[in-house]
This record gives structure tokens, sequence and C-alpha cells, in this order.
């Protein structure tokens, strides 16, 4: 029997079981709060996000923008070749960064008091939590018990990733050498941004999609830009397509897929990329013995993060999409103020929550798409700019691109933004603040935006949708009355 001190040490008011954008911020708040807390990872801290996810992919592709920059400069009046090329050297860049951000997320899990604990969890029962490490088992108790275990890469059948010739998303951010020629299956954020990185990057690449068109999550028209310039920049692009087999060799990997149109096709590739979703790490932790409901792998959950089972809580992926690390992080927001008795604890927006993109091009967006907001039986403005009328945009030489605002025409309610274009994943939490403000298309109309920004088109895109733009060609009627003439 463990002693009175051994007992108070094991005790806590909240124990989170996961590291990751949705754990350590619970971990965090519920220490601002005053609260005894303990975060429990199997792991590294920082879950995916941190280590095989969001900031690794961006240090790669910000290695791929380098590229394209070398590739382009001489139409800025450089004469810059890429003589060569390291793979190694940017999987260490992107591996430093990682290292840099776990660090911090370690110090500062530290200076707000929470302990962590590492180990693999179990919940035997409510309020108790068995953590099992190479130290042995260690019994934990506490009145409130977070999940936020995340996910893992998604497979197909017939399909197994291998590590070498078959990847997942995490052995595509440490390859040893860039291959000459990368499929990639499935066209999802993750599948579109590897494709785009491996380009820049120099490999033939090829993208295959099951739906019929890519990003299928995306605006239609957001789905048919960003194939054209995929396209256009020498990635084949195959929609509709039906995986028939993958069959890896020491000489390659030959995948062979049925077309929208029927036909049987076969591609030899260096890689493959199996970019096909996610699956929630909801197994092995007790939940569904102790009541919990879960639905595909998911743990339900009320709109406080509330599970089935009092005391149980549930955040971030494993809670259900969107699938997003911020999503993560606000849930955990709104799990702990809930637990600490805050008042007026807003539930989370999951159609408002907003998505990126970190292709190339960039593409951002939040809400409704065009056709879900008809769906809706809404009755809608839509308003579009073109980058290509954006001086800033020419100015960088991305003049390609489009901004489309989606709003309620009974109303003027902001239902969704598109976004497609340079730097356009920092632009989409102006709209994303719009929305939480409750603003609406006549008071966005009258906000001063700087000039020259791209984010101008978000203006002109508002504009639009009240037939006011004023640097794209009108919306009106050919027969339209001349300016100063009585009607």
């Amino acid at each position: 029997m463990s002693s009175p001190l051994q007992q108070e040490r094991d005790r806590f008011d909240v124990v989170v079981i996961g590291g990751g954008p949705g754990g350590y911020v619970a971990g965090i708040r519920a220490a601002q709060h005053g609260l005894k807390v303990a975060v429990v990872e199997r792991a590294d801290l920082g879950g995916v996000c941190a280590n095989w996810g969001c900031i690794p992919t961006k240090a790669m592709l910000h290695g791929a923008d380098v590229a394209h920059a070398i590739d382009t400069a001489s139409e800025y009046g450089f004469g810059v070749t890429q003589n060569s090329f390291d793979m190694a050297g940017l999987v260490t860049f992107s591996r430093k960064v990682v290292s840099r951000l776990t660090t911090g997320i370690a110090g500062l899990l530290s200076a707000n008091g929470v302990e962590v604990i590492p180990g693999t969890a179990y919940i035997p029962a409510k309020g108790h939590v068995q953590v099992t490490s190479d130290a042995g088992v260690r019994d934990v108790r506490a009145d409130h018990i977070i999940v936020a275990t995340g996910a893992r890469p998604r497979s197909i059948p017939g399909v197994t990733p291998d590590g070498d010739r078959i990847w997942t998303s995490t052995d595509a951010l440490r390859p040893e050498t860039r291959p000459a020629s990368l499929l990639v299956i499935g066209s999802g954020a993750i599948g579109v941004e590897f494709a785009s990185l491996y380009r820049d990057l120099g490999s033939e690449v090829t993208l295959v999609e099951y739906a019929d068109r890519i990003l299928p999550v995306e605006d239609a028209e957001v789905s048919a830009f960003v194939a054209k310039q995929f396209t256009a920049r020498g990635i084949r692009v195959e929609v509709g397509a039906r995986i028939a087999s993958v069959v890896a060799s020491e000489g390659g990997v030959e995948t062979v897929f049925t077309t929208a149109q029927g036909a049987e096709v076969t591609v030899v590739s260096e890689r493959v990329l199996v970019a096909t979703g996610i699956s929630p790490n909801s197994e092995g932790l007790g939940l569904e013995e102790l009541g919990a409901e879960i639905s595909r792998g998911f743990i339900t959950t009320d709109a406080h993060c509330r599970t089935t089972v009092a005391g149980i809580y549930a955040i971030g992926d494993v809670a259900g999409g969107p699938c997003l690390a911020h999503k993560a992080s606000h849930e955990a927001l709104i799990c702990v103020d809930t637990i600490a008795g805050e008042p007026h604890v807003v539930p989370l927006e999951r159609d408002f929550v907003p998505g990126c993109t970190y292709s190339r091009p960039q593409v951002a967006s939040i809400g409704y798409t065009e056709q879900q907001a008809k769906e809706k039986g809404r009755t809608i403005n839509v308003g579009r700019f073109d980058l290509s009328g954006n001086g800033k945009a020419i100015a960088l030489g991305e003049p390609t691109g489009f901004v489309k605002t989606v709003f309620d025409a009974e109303t003027g309610e902001l239902l969704g933004a598109h976004l497609v274009g340079p730097e356009v994943t920092e632009m989409i939490q102006g709209l994303g603040i719009a929305r939480s403000l409750e603003a609406t298309a006549e008071s966005l109309a009258e906000v001063v935006f700087a000039h020259p920004t791209v984010s101008e088109a978000i203006h002109e895109s508002v504009l639009d949708s009240m037939g006011r733009a004023l640097h794209w060609p009108p919306r009106r009627p050919a027969a339209a009355p001349a300016v100063g003439v009585p009607v």
C-alpha cells in the first residue's frame, strides 16, 4: 500500500492523456485556474502537430519555396542557379525547428507547474488512470480526465506502408534522398502539401484522388483552380480514380488504378505516399468498458467536450473533425473552463474553424462553401475578386488566385470565405474575427484596408458581393444607364 505522501503525490485535479496541441494547452489552462495537473504522454510532447505534422511540414515547405525562388530568380534580375540540393540538410532544418518548439512546450508546462508523466495511459475506472512505462506502473487519481490522444495516419485496404517504398506522411518528412518520382494517394491538405513540396524540390509527382476533385472539402472553385495550377506545374492530377493495387519492389512501386473514364492505368514511381486521412487513437484506453460512446473510432462529446461518462472529457482529433491542431487547442480551453466552472463558456462552431493548406498556391477557408450554403436553404450573395487585379500580388510576381466570400442575402451574415494565393493562410484569420464579431457585408465594406496588400482582395470581394467592386469589371446589365442620365 502506498504511503499518504505517495497518495498525495498521485492525486490530481485534472489528468490529461496526450501532450499534443490539445493536451498541453489543456494542462496549461488548468494550471492557470489553480488546479493540480498532470499530462501523460507516451511519445513526444507536442504530439503529431509539432513533431510529425503541422510544424515540420511547414519547415520543409519553406525549403520548397526557397527552391522555387531560386528557379524564378532571373525574373527579378538575379543570376542564381541551383547547383546542388541536399535533402538531408532540409530534413535537419525541419528537425531543428521541431526540437526548438517541443523544448519550449516542455518549458511552458514546467513553468506552469504541470507534471509530465511519461508512459501509456489506461482508465480502469472513473477518476483513475494507470500509466505504464519502462519504470513500471503508476496509479494516479483525478476528478477530471481529459482524453487528448489525437490520431495517426490511415492507410487503405491492400496498401501497407513499409517506411521505405510506401510512405506515410511521417516517412515523407524524413527521407534520406529526394525521390526522383512520387505518387501521392489522397488529395486532402496533407496529400496536396506533399505533392506541391516534392514537385518544387524536383520530383516528378502524380496525385491520385478517389473523389471527383482534389481538396474535396474545399469550395469547388478552389479545387478546380488548384488542380489547374498543379497541372501547369507539371503535377499529374487524376481524380475519380480507384486504386487497384500498389506493389513495392526493389526497383520502385507499381501502382495500378482505374480512371474516372474506366481506363486502367499503371504508374511506376520511386516512392508512394499514402495520404488518405487519419484514424483516431481511442482504442486501448478502457473507454468503451466504462460506457463511453464511440462512433467510427471517434469519441462522442457534447458542446463542452464531455463524454457520456461523468468526469471524462475528450478533445482534438480523437473527438472528431475538423481534425486540426487549432481546433484541438480551442477545445482545450472550452473543456478546462467548463471544468473550472467558468460562466458563459461558448461552444465551438465546428463549421467555422478555419482550414489552411500550405501548398503553392496556398488555400485558406472558413465556413460554408457556396454549395453548402445553398443546400442549407440560404439565399446568398457571392463576391469574388481575382488577384490579377491586386497590385501587391502583381508586385510579388504571384497574381494568380482569388478571394471568394459568401454572405446571407437577407441579413448580410458572413457564411463562408475561400482564398487561394500568396500568404492567404495569414489572411484567413481576419475573416474569422469578422465572423466572431458578427460583422456583415455592409460593415466589412466600411473597413479601411491598407494599400498595397494582398488582403485588399478581401475588401474587393465583399464589395463585389454587393455589386460595388472598385477594381474589377462590374456585374451589371449590359444596358445599364450612363451616369447622370435621369431614369
